[in-house]
């Protein structure tokens, strides 16, 4: 079966199902391989080396769709099926162009609409993804194995409550303005053992950063969408500046991280339950297998000058 994806997560499961896409979107960096395929996306939003503030302003003066389909290539390609997603407006392209897109072909190809809210919704289309490109036996041996995953860390979870309690986490996807992560994150932080009641129960949202004073976080991760850990480290900068930051028991306590959100949080694949292994070690590092650090996607800031500390812990 010929499968366009236009969707990084979708990219990254089908790469594990045994399936490579003939046409990628612009953003599919994962696995290596994928960056070497047809590309079928493009954005009018520079979104490199730029800051959080910068391409939020981008974003907001964008007249029209955000993201292009090259409907030529995508017709050159000639895919039986196209997986796109309809969780979010600023992720990707919108469901109905690649919905008309599709219908202009001759053969008309499939749709696959990702549509992710929950922890399990993301795991689970796995098997959706496989059912819809012929690879069942694959995706539901996937499938298992992140439920193994996940009740590991579930065990390991509860053992840490019993023993410290449930820290009051903070899970930002943007820092300028600050966003805290919905969808899936909710779900995540309270499997992974902390407080989820800062997330929202829904789409991420913008928060005041008087709310996230008052919350006091025990724990900050820091995850901006499509940002490295590094440009993540950055970008706590914003945060930093702020009044009061000095103040939040997660800073006093050295217990602020910047995460890779390119490969952690962000996107709704398979990868996921490593995000949740890596959030268990932010939120109980003295119960978690490995420390933070050792997760080479997250990096243990210093929270009073933001930068990767140097003993990398």
């Amino acid at each position: 079966m010929r499968v366009a994806s236009l969707l990084p997560s979708a990219t990254e499961t089908l790469f594990a199902l045994g399936v490579e896409p003939v046409g990628v979107s612009h953003s599919c960096d994962h696995p290596p391989a994928a960056r070497e395929l047809p590309t079928l996306t493009s954005t009018v939003v520079a979104h490199e080396g730029r800051s959080a503030a910068d391409i939020d302003a981008q974003m907001r003066a964008v007249d029209g769709a955000v993201y292009d389909l090259d409907a030529d290539r995508l017709a050159e390609l000639a895919p039986d099926l196209l997986v796109t997603q309809a969780t979010c407006d600023v992720c990707a392209v919108d469901a109905s162009e690649v919905r008309a897109a599709a219908t202009a072909l001759d053969p008309e190809p499939d749709v696959l609409a990702l549509d992710p809210h929950s922890f399990s919704d993301a795991l689970d289309d796995a098997v959706r993804i496989g059912e819809a490109v012929g690879e069942e036996a694959a995706a539901s041996e996937l499938r298992a194995a992140l439920r193994e995953r996940v009740d590991a860390v579930r065990e390991r979870a509860e053992r840490a409550v019993a023993d410290e309690g449930r820290p009051r986490a903070a899970v930002l996807d943007w820092t300028d303005p600050p966003i805290r992560a919905g969808h899936w994150v909710r779900d995540m932080v309270e499997v992974a053992g902390g407080d989820p009641s800062f997330q929202p129960d829904g789409p991420s949202e913008p928060v005041a950063w008087a709310d996230v004073r008052e919350f006091d976080p025990e724990a900050l991760v820091v995850a901006p969408c499509g940002f490295d850990r590094d440009r993540a480290a950055d970008a706590i900068g914003d945060l930093a500046a702020r009044p009061g930051w000095r103040d939040l028991a997660a800073v006093a306590g050295d217990r602020t991280y910047a995460v890779d959100g390119n490969a952690l949080f962000n996107r709704p694949s398979h990868r996921l339950v490593d995000s949740l292994a890596a959030l268990f070690a932010c939120l109980h590092p003295e119960h978690a297998a490995t420390p933070p650090a050792a997760h080479d996607r997250v990096a243990h800031v210093d929270a009073t000058t933001p930068s990767v500390r140097a003993d990398g812990g």
